[in-house]
């Protein structure tokens, strides 16, 4: 199983006690917080604590909707019964026709007749409904657990995605410690170049020189900057390890593009720019990936 899971899936169930049978569907989609809506049956209103409790207990983020579809089944012949005073009525009224010449009525005919066939009124038993729900509850769970497996392998497909691009983070920033390097020497030789070429014969030029361009190397040291990046690649490859990891990820990839754009602003070389843009290239697409993580 997967050491991250995502917020996507669909789960489903189906179960039946008694005379009810039902089916039910639990789907999830992205979210900042876990937040769960639940559709059921009328007269088991207790369900929807129960839903969100179990939620709650598999599920850390995600909009979660999650139904229920349920049917009772409809009386049978067997329960039928015949009103037999109804019926009598109907048999003298029917007597008394045919001694008049109508056509004697078939049996068929008769229990057609309204009011000759009644059904038993449904009487509502505490108890027997308890079961029910009880019933659907459990299956409730099992749609839920359903869902969660099938996060998990979401979460199975993201996790080498995921890793490909904080792989990709970690090389961009070694070639970033390599170009800064040649960074220092690059400032001095500009600053050098150019104070040559304006003021050649100024006294204590090469002094002057050398404060300066140290003083532009200070400004443009980005060593700070690169530190940190390789903290946050480590801490990243942490919580991959430690889930639910999404909504702390969602935090570092903000730290991730501050030390790049800082990086950015403080390159004094072309070579050093570039890798600074593609770092936010990656860090972009490495948070949009994050969004589907659990």
């Amino acid at each position: 199983m997967s050491t991250i899971s995502g917020m996507t899936g669909f789960g489903r169930a189906d179960g039946a006690h008694g005379d009810w049978s039902w089916s039910v569907e639990a789907r999830s989609v992205n979210g900042r917080n876990l937040e769960v809506r639940f559709r059921g049956p009328p007269g088991f209103d207790t369900l929807e604590r129960h839903a969100k409790a179990s939620a709650q207990a598999r599920l850390n983020r995600g909009q979660v909707t999650l139904g229920i579809l349920a049917k009772r089944a409809e009386l049978g012949a067997a329960s039928l019964k015949v009103n037999q005073d109804i019926l009598a009525r109907y048999l003298t009224l029917a007597n008394e026709l045919a001694e008049e010449g109508a056509t004697p009525p078939s049996a068929d005919g008769l229990l057609s007749l309204r009011g000759v066939l009644e059904a038993p009124e449904e009487v509502d038993d505490a108890d027997a409904r308890a079961a029910v729900e009880a019933a659907m509850a459990v299956t409730i769970d099992h749609a839920l657990d359903a869902l969660k497996l099938s996060r998990d392998r979401e979460g199975g497909q993201l996790l080498p995605v995921v890793t490909d691009f904080i792989d990709r983070i970690d090389a961009l920033t070694a070639q970033a410690e390599t170009e800064a390097v040649a960074q220092t020497d690059a400032i001095r030789e500009r600053f050098t170049r150019r104070m040559t070429e304006l003021a050649p014969d100024a006294p204590g030029l090469q002094d002057r020189i050398f404060l300066e361009a140290a003083a532009l190397a200070t400004k443009a040291d980005v060593r700070e900057e690169l530190d940190r990046l390789t903290a946050h690649v480590a801490s990243a490859r942490t919580l991959l390890q430690q889930p639910p990891a999404g909504r702390k990820l969602d935090f570092l990839m903000q730290e991730f593009m501050r030390e790049a754009n800082t990086l950015c602003s403080k390159s004094a070389t072309t070579a050093l720019t570039g890798i600074g843009l593609e770092l936010k290239a990656v860090i972009e697409q490495l948070r949009e990936q994050v969004q589907n993580v659990e």
